[in-house]
């Protein structure tokens, strides 16, 4: 039986038709098997003398060619030296800051203004000095938040738990806007799910999902009633904090609140109920209508925004006597009839 050796084992001819094909004599390869077998009798023993030495491995191969000995040589691999391992640590904890840090810049550049001396709004200065969109910008600085809140609140009793190293694994938990703790406990069973691994964003929505799933409460809001906006991280909140509006539309995580000064889709987490009596509520409507009305004359002068801004942020059923006179002087000076809804 013909035959090549691989250290100590021997396959057969059919094994290496398929495996290796065959050798030609002086080293080459025949793509399809010689059409005779030429049998091969030992002098003294039925099966094949399978050569010890080098040479005479050598020799055998070009005397016998279909038949080979491989020698496949291990190669070791050093052990890290106790320098090399502190150094693997030291880079691969700045590859996984690399995002967070990038998202604290952000938000203080954002919070501080920093960018006031060339550009009007922070969204215009991410994209020209650094080329970023809106989302971009905002998906670093939320995804920092949620870090933040993984490195305050994830279990310490002897765990080690992979922390994530970019923002796109936090995208969804970013967005889901769910608790701090609730947070910690998407993450750990994201890594678990991953096998003890940093797991992909997919991973982190499907637990998301779940648990959002789990724990479905309703809606607690209805329509019409008056609230007030909790931006919370949200860049279309930006500088409404404070501001009151009027609820329009209740969805399943979400309402639409109506401002002053536009509309609004927040998350449940986003908002806040004055909690007023009916009659409070139908006079915050009204006034709603009003300041929505002046809001909408493109030609009104500045003096008009200050009394709007002053009276979006008065979370309060009623107005003083000056700030009575003088909505209705501004309503008179624009042409704007007013007229008590039933």
């Amino acid at each position: 039986m013909l035959g090549v050796k691989i250290r100590n084992t021997i396959f057969n001819d059919d094994t290496t038709r398929y495996l290796f094909n065959y050798y030609q004599p002086g080293g080459g390869i025949m793509n399809k098997p010689p059409s005779k077998r030429k049998k091969i009798t030992p002098a003294t023993s039925e099966e094949p003398k399978l050569a010890t030495d080098p040479a005479q491995e050598n020799t055998s191969l070009h005397e016998n060619p279909a038949s080979a000995t491989i020698t496949v040589t291990a190669v070791e691999v050093k052990e890290l030296t106790e320098q090399e391992q502190s150094l693997r640590f030291q880079l691969e904890r700045r590859v996984e800051r690399a995002f967070l840090e990038a998202g604290q810049a952000l938000m203080e550049l954002r919070d501080r203004r920093l960018y006031r001396s060339t550009h009007r709004t922070f969204e215009e200065y991410c994209r020209e000095r650094f080329g970023y969109s809106r989302d971009a910008a905002y998906l670093k600085i939320s995804a920092t938040v949620v870090y933040e809140n993984l490195q305050k609140f994830l279990p310490t009793n002897g765990q080690q738990i992979p922390m994530p190293t970019n923002e796109r694994q936090l995208r969804f938990l970013a967005k889901a806007e769910l608790e701090p703790t609730v947070q910690a406990n998407v993450w750990q069973q994201a890594v678990e799910q991953a096998g003890n691994k940093i797991p992909s964003g997919r991973i982190v929505k499907d637990v998301v999902d779940r648990i959002r799933e789990s724990t479905k409460v309703p809606n607690p809001h209805h329509i019409g009633e008056v609230c007030i906006l909790l931006p919370k991280d949200n860049p279309d909140l930006r500088g409404k904090a404070g501001y009151w509006g009027v609820v329009s539309h209740v969805g399943e995580y979400n309402c639409t609140l109506q401002t002053w000064d536009g509309d609004y889709t927040v998350k449940i987490e986003q908002m806040k109920s004055l909690k007023l009596l009916d009659e409070d509520c139908f006079f915050m409507q009204q006034l709603c209508v009003r300041l929505r009305q002046l809001h909408q004359v493109a030609s009104r002068d500045e003096a008009v925004d200050w009394l709007l801004q002053g009276l979006g942020k008065q979370a309060k059923p009623y107005l003083s006597s000056l700030q009575a006179k003088l909505l209705a002087v501004v309503e008179r000076e624009y042409k704007i009839e007013w007229r008590q809804q039933k």
